[in-house]
């Protein structure tokens, strides 16, 4: 594993190393030695897998306040997806700012989310599946959601989502909601 600090401090994109043969290939995920090696300490305590049908799906962008955040690790399983994240740590100097890459069933690649983001993505293809490791439960009305085109964000998606919750495009625009980010 190699760990790569995205330019929002804290959130890493980790390089999985396969083992090959003619069988396909082998990868670790998680390693506590290896993740202990950029500090990180936390237990998993949650796995998720969400499978999306069609290609132009969008899923986030979607967060846990105090007590509940949570930091996520994400991998991509089948498909492939533009997986994007936004610090909304308020006393941040990346304040509202995103980092996204490609992930896939191919690239052996996962981003490691820490406490304080929001998190979405976008599927490319049909069929696209992402395992997520979460360091904290669920609990319902500790959640919330910023959106995909809201100005302030400035996120450059490949394509315009085709299909979207109607929670998801109900988040209010920041500018509307005077959203402040969170404090840890």
């Amino acid at each position: 594993m190699t760990f790569y600090e995205t330019p929002l401090r804290n959130a890493y994109v980790v390089d999985l190393q396969p083992f090959r043969d003619n069988r396909g290939y082998f990868v670790r995920m998680f390693d506590k030695k290896e993740f202990r090696k950029i500090g990180f300490e936390a237990e998993f305590v949650q796995m998720n897998h969400a499978v999306n049908n069609f290609r132009n799906t969008f899923r986030g962008i979607h967060y846990q306040v105090p007590p509940f955040s949570e930091i996520k690790l994400i991998r991509c399983v089948s498909g492939r997806v533009m997986d994007f994240i936004v610090d909304i740590r308020h006393n941040s100097p990346t304040f509202l700012q995103s980092f996204s890459i490609e992930l896939s069933e191919k690239n052996p690649q996962m981003l490691l989310v820490p406490e304080g983001f929001a998190h979405g993505y976008l599927t490319l293809e049909d069929h696209s599946g992402m395992i997520y490791f979460h360091t904290a439960y669920y609990k319902p009305g500790f959640e919330g959601g910023l959106r995909y085109d809201d100005p302030e964000l400035n996120i450059k998606l490949p394509k315009k989502p085709e299909i979207i919750s109607d929670r998801d495009l109900a988040f209010p625009l920041i500018n509307e909601s005077k959203f402040e980010g969170i404090n840890l």
